[in-house]
């Protein structure tokens, strides 16, 4: 109860930190997660991997390359990199999956082609499970199946569509959780997602605006 405790008062303290990943990361360590003992040992080569997301830089690079892409996701959708502090290095080292699933959450957006409405919410969601990453986001993909189409109906169709593509992506890709896509920010963004196993896509849809609590 006390570590408990400590948890919570450790992360109303880092609430307005501007590194967004200090408070990401320490919500999910107070939530915890069930995480898949296979999962646990793939995600060993990334211990301590979170370098930090300039997007003024990446918004520099060539249109085509995936650095430039993510950049300009973030920008339209108003988002900030969940970059995570130096201060935070011991809760990032033991806990490894809240660390490399809140800081690429919004990168496998861009990879999978998925905007940030509910509906391309639950794709990212759908190939997070189907990569079995979790129990608990397997639990969330049942919550979403059920609450998204009655807060958004207008999407309904497009919900149950990236439900099943996240899922069929997520057979087919790599493991994509131990990427260290930092590392390939100026590269093609179709040559990055040839090598994960990922299809071309087209243009990501802006159709939605509404976001997901889930996100």
């Amino acid at each position: 109860m006390l570590k408990k405790f400590q948890q919570i008062k450790t992360l109303i303290n880092y609430k307005n930190s501007e590194n967004l990943g200090d408070f990401a990361i320490l919500k999910s360590e107070l939530l915890g997660a069930n995480i898949n003992p296979d999962v646990v040992a793939k995600l060993q080569q990334v211990v301590g991997y979170h370098p930090s997301i300039d997007l003024e830089k990446l918004s520099q690079y060539p249109q085509d390359t995936f650095g430039r892409q993510y950049a300009d996701h973030m920008r339209e959708n108003k988002l900030k990199p969940l970059n995570v502090s130096s201060e935070l290095e011991d809760v990032a080292k033991r806990n490894v999956f809240a660390l490399r699933y809140v800081v690429t959450h919004d990168i496998f957006h861009v990879l999978l082609g998925f905007d940030t409405s509910y509906a391309g919410e639950i794709g990212v969601l759908a190939f997070a499970a189907e990569q079995n990453y979790s129990k608990s986001l397997k639990i969330s993909l049942w919550f979403a199946k059920l609450l998204y189409p009655i807060l958004v109906p207008r999407q309904i169709k497009a919900i149950f569509s990236n439900l099943k593509k996240g899922q069929e992506l997520g057979k087919k890709a790599e493991f994509l959780l131990v990427f260290r896509f930092e590392e390939h920010w100026q590269e093609p963004i179709e040559e990055v997602r040839n090598r994960l196993g990922l299809p071309p896509i087209p243009l990501m849809s802006k159709s939605f605006t509404t976001s997901s609590p889930f996100a």
